[in-house]
């Protein structure tokens, strides 16, 4: 399957004892370089009440990006639950954010790195 950013995918999470987990929905942010097929992650919830003001996003029913990013519920995108992923751990494709919401998530990430290398974060 072809993969790319802004794609929301479904990934089994393991359980702590290393039995199969459940599917998770999880934002597609960046294939990552080198010959691993690695993909740079983020977490979707449906527990809106963890939202970080002016960090996370929230996907809402009345967004336009709702519908095509084939989530059934409001979910909250953490933008601070990142992880990587091997491509071949990418269960399927439930749907696609807008490019304006994943240029978004992106540049508040790019932010936080500058900051972070400026030593202001």
């Amino acid at each position: 399957m072809n993969f790319k950013p802004g794609y929301i995918s479904l990934v089994r999470f393991p359980r702590a004892n290393l039995q199969s987990g459940k599917y998770r929905p999880v934002l597609l942010l960046s294939k990552l370089p080198g010959p691993f097929d690695d993909w740079l992650i983020c977490g979707i919830t449906l527990q809106l009440r963890h939202k970080v003001e002016g960090w996370d996003e929230v996907i809402k029913r009345t967004d336009d990006d709702f519908k095509p990013s084939g989530l059934k519920v409001p979910s909250l995108i953490r933008i601070g639950k990142l992880a990587t992923v091997e491509e071949e751990v990418l269960e399927s494709v439930l749907g696609e954010i807008s490019s304006e919401r994943l240029m978004r998530i992106l540049k508040r990430l790019m932010n936080h790195l500058e900051r972070m290398r400026r030593g202001d974060g």
